[in-house]
């Protein structure tokens, strides 16, 4: 079919690189190294990771005060014209490519310019974490919130006090390594999450398309990859939504084996079982939060996938494969799993904010604790539609073609099944919120519904092009419009449609980048806004005692050493971004200082 469509959707048994397989012969081609497919993989990951940390180094020679206005307003500015100076030839290039020369070297070179451009998209929004917080060793968001806990979680392992409570120990632990290694040790952890917020911002996009590669041909990979990055990374927690990013793509390559076990050899079924089971092991200690949305779908989806019917053989095949696979990761996500087990019941989420006071059923934006003065008697907005916006009644109408035209896709299966699951997740948990005095953490799951939404819409349009080619050849040729061989849309033209859309998907990352970096550019505590989290990265003290250059205050915190211990759960929900004569109103009950102050 064209490029802007996959032959992926009509079953899952289609080979992982998504290469047309309709294409005609070229004698001499599998000769040339540069086109065998172990080099074209390891072209698109060599590319994607050194476009974004390459970007995102070049930024540090951004000169600008971030903790005024006109100076960040400078520093977006000169990112965009680097990113402009990087990415105009690369597209320069597609585009030559696609009007002269053959359509293989066209096809490797749209293959690295979609590799290169989810580097640049997130190497965009951690050259502005760069800007942020030049001048200052300290991270996004200092010594205070989920920073804090990072690096006491870090501090407790260089104690040699292991994995703390039940939070994923992956990331501490590296915050750990980083500090040890560069920082000395104990009292480095906060310059390490420093660095490590702007290495793991940076490599989201990346790690997004190359995930989507497993499934999905260049421009699809690029179509899911970049808006979902821009979206839902944040580069406070860069490592948490990365995880939700590469885990249902990872999901859908692994049911597709298990629903092709009976035609792998041994030796194949063995190693990509290992491999699933290694990624996903590996993920769960990373940040497993994900998995538990996940779950309810993905069971009831490999029930239905699993090859029941297809004989003895490919059945025993199949349990090996989901054995191998389960107990890989198993062993590998252990220690989180037995701490999860041991502490569970006794860790509950009591802490509300401003996405637990509105509507349950919104689930297409997100606010965080830094609500900017926003409450919620004035967000979200009300749509034009029984309150839905615009965007909203169109991308609802794109999932509807992704699942009525493409539920062949193994992609469309999970996004659907990881979707249904999530949203009774969602309405169970929040509907018990007032009752048990919890929230456990369900306002997350609006990412991964906003995720599976932009999944199936992508999904959508990619069967709908499709299909719409494949019934006009079959109108113009019944209609002997057409000639007997070759397609009806020639593919030079497809190649060069293809290229128009990238050009354009290139002009949304760019511009998505840099609104979502500005979002944490330096502003006074006073507005409780995202960006109040830079701004206290520069009141901290360096690790000579004095200020940071562009310091707001005269008088820096001192640094802050200590292990980390778990909260004390005081029996009910923490109702943040309210007033203290709103608490009544909002929580049921009178805010906690007010009795104290009584006392």
């Amino acid at each position: 079919m064209t490029d802007l469509a996959t032959d992926r959707l009509r079953g899952s048994d289609v080979p992982p690189d998504g290469e047309d397989q309709a294409r005609p012969a070229d004698p001499g081609a599998g000769d040339r190294w540069f086109e065998r497919r172990g080099v074209l993989v390891a072209g698109e990951i060599l590319v994607s990771v050194v476009a974004a940390l390459g970007f995102t180094l070049l930024c540090r020679h951004i000169s600008v005060n971030p903790m005024n206005r006109i100076g960040q307003v400078s520093g977006l500015a000169k990112i965009q014209q680097y990113v402009a100076m990087v990415g105009l030839p690369i597209l320069a290039v597609l585009v030559y490519t696609a009007y002269r020369g053959g359509l293989r070297r066209h096809g490797i070179v749209q293959r690295l310019v979609c590799a290169a451009l989810a580097g640049l998209a997130t190497g965009v929004v951690a050259g502005g974490v760069v800007v942020a917080l030049r001048g200052t060793p300290w991270p996004l968001g200092g010594q205070e919130g989920d920073p804090s806990v990072l690096i006491d979680m870090a501090t407790s392992m260089m104690h040699g006090k292991g994995i703390s409570g039940v939070y994923p120990p992956l990331f501490p632990a590296a915050v750990a390594i980083w500090s040890e290694l560069r920082y000395g040790g104990v009292g480095g952890a906060g310059f390490a999450l420093h660095d490590l917020q702007i290495i793991c911002s940076a490599l989201v996009g990346p790690m997004s398309y190359l995930a989507w590669r497993l499934m999905l041909r260049p421009f699809w990979a690029l179509a899911i990859a970049v808006p979902s990055a821009l979206v839902f990374l944040d580069p406070i927690r860069p490592y948490s939504h990365v995880t939700m990013i590469v885990l249902l793509p990872l999901l859908a390559a692994c049911l597709r084996e298990l629903r092709r076990a009976g035609e792998l050899s041994t030796r194949a079924l063995w190693l990509r079982a290992l491999g699933f089971g290694a990624a996903f092991g590996i993920l769960f200690l990373w940040y497993s939060g994900w998995y538990l949305w996940s779950a309810p779908g993905v069971f009831l989806l490999a029930l239905f996938v699993f090859p029941w019917r297809r004989g003895k053989q490919t059945v025993r095949r199949g349990l090996l494969f989901l054995g191998v696979t389960v107990g890989t990761a198993g062993v590998i996500g252990a220690p989180l799993l037995y701490q999860i087990v041991k502490l569970g019941a006794d860790t509950p989420d009591r802490y509300a904010y401003i996405v637990n006071y509105v509507d349950p059923a919104y689930v297409l934006g997100w606010m965080s604790d830094r609500n900017g003065g926003l409450t919620y008697h004035n967000w979200p907005q009300s749509g034009e539609l029984a309150g839905q916006t615009g965007f909203a009644i169109m991308l609802v109408a794109a999932v509807g073609i992704g699942v009525g035209l493409g539920l062949r896709s193994m992609v469309v299966r999970v996004a659907a099944a990881v979707l249904a699951g999530a949203w009774l997740m969602r309405f169970w948990f929040a509907s018990h919120m007032a009752h048990e005095q919890m929230i456990q953490l369900y306002p997350r799951t609006t990412w991964i519904i906003m995720y599976c939404l932009l999944i199936l819409a992508v999904v959508g349009l990619m069967t709908g092009l499709e299909r719409g080619a494949g019934w006009l050849e079959r109108l113009l040729r019944s209609n002997g419009r057409a000639a007997s061989a070759g397609p009806v849309i020639p593919r030079r033209v497809t190649k060069q449609l293809a290229a128009g859309l990238i050009c354009a998907l290139a002009l949304f990352a760019t511009m998505g980048a840099s609104w979502s970096v500005d979002r944490y550019m330096p502003q006074a505590e006073s507005t409780n806004s995202m960006g109040l989290d830079a701004w206290r990265a520069h009141t901290i003290k360096k690790k000579d005692g004095t200020c940071p250059k562009f310091s707001p205050v005269a008088k820096c915190a001192d640094i802050i050493t200590k292990d980390w211990k778990p909260e004390t759960d005081k029996g009910f929900i923490w109702c943040a971004n309210v007033s203290t004569e709103d608490w009544p109103a909002v929580c049921g009950r009178q805010a906690p200082w007010v009795n104290e102050q009584k006392k």
